[in-house]
């Protein structure tokens, strides 16, 4: 089950409604459906909304910086989590150790220099590349096929394997935009229209545009977790002007309007690119602690949110008190309760795992790790139970009710799921309203396959 609830006030206040969550999710994790279990219900109600607060405060401050993945505010918030279920009595989940690490990589552009017959021209003034699209290396280019202009689907008949291309970003004259879209949009819909190019394998895309000079772009790349060899023979991708392509193709281009008149074909000419680019290896981790169960112990209850978010933007920090901090405060109060009941006697049959995973804002990154190389069976993971975002109100939502929450994914792999949630709700009365409205497979939000516990649910594993 992957429980959210929503609004859009940028600090979730609503630390009594966290608490009514984790106690449902405790209760959950537990499973007594028969009939009420006064134990349970004890240690579920050590819940307290201002411990929820009080940890929130740390895990969404200023010295976290925003938690982004493979930063140091999301070590920091890592520590912070490992040391808190030492704290409390969890066993390390990972062969002795809280954290689970897993490899990230981000390229940097060191320099790139361009000329034409031996004449240099300065980058983003007449070219510019993007350090993913960026290979690495000196290339001379001695020919190149002009394919034509790449405001639609652009198909090629000629072999251009292993060949440089040329294109212009968009169409001319009526059909060309009002004006240039900002360069990265532009890009994203120029890579998509030139797709049948790429699939020919080229040396290399040179793509005239209309937005020279442009500002220094940052020489850092997205992060990015699947490293390929192939990627140093990818070809590389520049944008050029249209003085630049005038002096590659020696001809007169007084605009961008005037390539409009360049035949498709072969043309000889004298360049030369010089790309120095590093790929540097970064850490992220998802950090596990466990409770041990009795005479199931060697079946697994996962309680999983994720600790990351946006991290800092031009020095602005996304805090992610929601998202999803409230998860991850979540979680740590879970535990605690659970390691108070363990205290006292009363353990899990099922031995329960508490995994705080990064990388779900970049795409669901720490939580596929661990479903790539799970440290506990798939096959016998029990549930996944995912807190995701269970700090604010709905908008849909009127008055000051809290008590609600949205459910999502328990009628997907399993039977028992949502009988479960609903006796729970009504035997430790509760009686939340439990929302089951992105349970609809044709609801547009796809809310399902959207956080962490999908990379469980495509395994196998009942969320």
């Amino acid at each position: 089950m992957y429980t959210q609830t929503f609004t859009y006030n940028n600090i979730p206040k609503n630390h009594s409604m966290i608490k009514q969550s984790c106690w449902m999710l405790a209760l959950l994790a537990i499973g007594t459906v028969q009939a009420q279990n006064k134990q349970a219900e004890k240690f579920a109600k050590t819940i307290q909304a201002s411990e929820l607060k009080e940890k929130l405060t740390i895990v969404a401050g200023d010295e976290m910086e925003g938690r982004e993945t493979a930063t140091e505010g999301q070590r920091k918030a890592a520590l912070y989590i490992e040391e808190h279920f030492k704290t409390i009595g969890l066993l390390p989940g990972n062969k002795g150790s809280y954290q689970m690490h897993y490899p990230v990589y981000q390229d940097v552009l060191h320099s790139a220099t361009a000329s034409l017959y031996n004449l240099p021209f300065n980058l983003n003034e007449h070219f510019a590349l993007t350090v993913g699209g960026a290979a690495n290396g000196n290339f001379s280019i001695n020919e190149i096929y002009y394919a034509g202009h790449a405001g639609a689907k652009l198909e090629v008949s000629a072999d251009v394997a292993g060949k440089w291309v040329l294109v212009a970003e968009q169409a001319f004259g009526a059909n060309a935009a009002a004006k240039p879209a900002a360069a990265a949009n532009n890009m994203r819909q120029v890579m998509a229209n030139i797709q049948p190019i790429m699939a020919k394998k080229p040396k290399g895309v040179l793509i005239i545009s209309n937005d020279f000079p442009r500002k220094a772009a940052s020489n850092t790349g997205n992060m990015y977790v699947t490293r390929s060899d192939a990627n140093s023979t990818a070809p590389l991708v520049a944008s050029i002007s249209y003085q630049f392509a005038s002096s590659l193709l020696s001809r007169v281009f007084t605009s961008y309007e005037a390539v409009a008149k360049l035949p498709v074909g072969l043309y000889k000419t004298q360049a030369n690119l010089t790309v120095n680019k590093e790929t540097k290896t970064l850490s992220s981790s998802n950090v596990i602690g466990m409770i041990e169960g009795t005479d199931k112990k060697d079946e697994y209850i996962f309680l999983t949110a994720h600790y990351d978010h946006l991290g800092k933007r031009d020095g602005v920090i996304y805090y992610g008190a929601d998202d999803d901090g409230s998860g991850t405060v979540s979680i740590m109060e879970i535990a605690e309760a659970f390691a108070a009941a363990a205290k006292k006697g009363a353990r899990p049959r099922r031995t329960i795992v508490f995994m705080a995973v990064s990388g779900e804002e970049k795409g669901l990154w720490g939580s596929d790790y661990y479903a790539r190389n799970p440290i506990f069976p798939l096959a016998k993971t029990s549930v996944d139970l995912n807190i995701d975002m269970v700090g604010r109100i709905d908008p849909s939502y009127k008055g000051d009710s809290l008590n609600y929450v949205f459910t999502i994914g328990e009628d997907k792999l399993s039977s028992d799921l949502q009988p479960i949630s609903d006796s729970i709700n009504k035997t430790y009365g509760l009686n939340m309203e439990l929302d089951r409205r992105y349970n609809d497979p044709n609801d547009r939000n796809r809310f399902y396959y959207r956080s962490d516990h999908y990379n469980f649910a495509k395994n196998g594993v009942p969320v």
